[in-house]
């Protein structure tokens, strides 16, 4: 009586969980153009890897649901949305399994927004480091005239090293391959890892990652390839194998699991979470459909002169004058990343007091010509600094938020 009476359950909210699927195929969509491969990896290895735990973890998942689908409510982010739709088929998962895997979960934040941004926000310091790294080690090799950023001037040319070395999609291969590694070490030993020895081995992974990506810049440069070709391709893949990979397998074998799966009598489901978690993410995904406006030149000073800009895309207005190039943005772009990746070499950051008020001030190099650049959060005709707060009081406030962005080149 009682599997039968389980299986009709699950039936329902199978079908529950198919409908709101079906309200989210663009989000959905949104997110498997950009992560496909690892999503759906990290969903496989949630159910092939999953052990039987005593341990609640479906109050863990259904406290991040309410905390995500909140922010979402407020803030419209599609990824954001979509990591909660990816909590909830965990949750019912786990509801009628009993089953969880530390690793998969670990790898579904890594395909997630905030992994993403915090990375962005990382990713170019550590980048502009490897690059200069790249060139001390070869300056006593070739003939370097000099480096601006991520840029190499060799003989009169001009090499960009892309940014995928020490890029998010490198970082995530790295971190998804040794995800897959350690679920199988699991499988094999039938025995899983405690969650220090699974956030170790992704420490060392980490450093492989960079130690990687620095071999794939040096190669790069000796080859002057940086172009989208069989050979850039190659090159990276070869880096990847042997300075990722190949000691990864070699760790791995003395990185061995040692828990045993406990066993519980079967009980029902935690119909109440599963079913505040459904409710949740319906109506989110109800509000999901509502287009927000960001409302960027809502209250602008009159000092900016709107007429002589024009739209980049629906988060982007620019105006250009002479000498002065102005950027006003919602505040996920961050200018620090846009100006390492078009190769300017950020010399001073610090922030300064300008008319009363507390800005972001750095001071770049590109070509031997000098910038200075100023940047701050504004709402009203309040300027901010941190991102974190600005975004608090748009969650909070719901107010608009943007960031202006000011570059003057020095004479």
């Amino acid at each position: 009586m009682f599997p039968t009476q389980l299986n009709k359950e699950a039936a329902i909210f199978g079908l529950i969980l198919i409908v709101i699927l079906g309200m989210n195929l663009p989000v959905i969509q949104f997110a498997l153009n950009n992560d496909a491969i690892g999503i759906v990896v990290s969903l496989a290895l949630f159910v092939f890897g999953g052990r039987v735990t005593k341990q609640k973890v479906n109050y863990l998942l259904l406290l991040l649901l309410l905390l995500f689908e909140f922010i979402c409510y407020r803030l419209h982010i599609q990824s954001l949305h979509f990591l909660s739709i990816a909590f909830l088929l965990c949750i019912v998962y786990y509801g009628f399994t009993k089953r969880f895997s530390y690793i998969a979960f670990i790898c579904l934040l890594l395909f997630s927004t905030i992994f993403n941004k915090l990375f962005e926000h990382l990713s170019a310091e550590i980048k502009q480091s490897l690059c200069y790294s790249a060139f001390v080690t070869l300056r006593n090799v070739i003939e370097i005239d000099k480096i601006e950023g991520i840029t190499f001037f060799i003989k009169q040319t001009k090499i960009t090293v892309d940014t995928a070395c020490m890029g998010l999609s490198m970082f995530k291969s790295g971190l998804l391959t040794a995800s897959v590694l350690l679920t199988l070490e699991e499988k094999k030993h039938k025995l899983y890892y405690s969650i220090f020895q699974i956030i170790l081995f992704c420490c060392v992974v980490i450093i492989l990652n960079i130690i990687s990506n620095y071999f794939r810049i040096v190669s790069l440069i000796l080859f002057q390839c940086t172009e989208e070709n069989w050979l850039h391709h190659t090159i990276g893949l070869v880096c990847f194998g042997l300075y990722q990979v190949a000691p990864m397998l070699f760790l791995i074998r003395y990185f061995k699991p040692k828990i045993q799966e406990v066993t519980i009598e079967k009980t029902k489901p935690n119909y109440l979470i599963i079913l505040i978690s459904l409710v949740v993410v319906f109506s989110t995904s109800l509000e999901m459909k509502n287009k927000k406006n960001n409302d960027l030149l809502t209250h602008l000073s009159p000092e900016y002169p709107l007429s002589k800009g024009k739209w980049v895309n629906e988060d982007v207005f620019k105006i250009e004058l002479p000498n002065r190039l102005i950027y006003i943005k919602t505040p996920l772009h961050k200018p620090l990343i846009c100006w390492t990746g078009d190769g300017y070499k950020i010399t001073e950051t610090k922030e300064i007091i300008r008319n009363g008020d507390k800005i972001w001030f750095n001071k770049m190099i590109k070509n031997n010509q000098v910038y200075y650049s100023y940047w701050w959060y504004e709402s009203g005709d309040k300027k901010y600094t941190s991102y974190i707060e600005v975004m608090f009081i748009r969650l909070v406030c719901n107010k608009d938020i943007r960031l202006i962005n000011e570059t003057i080149a020095v004479n």
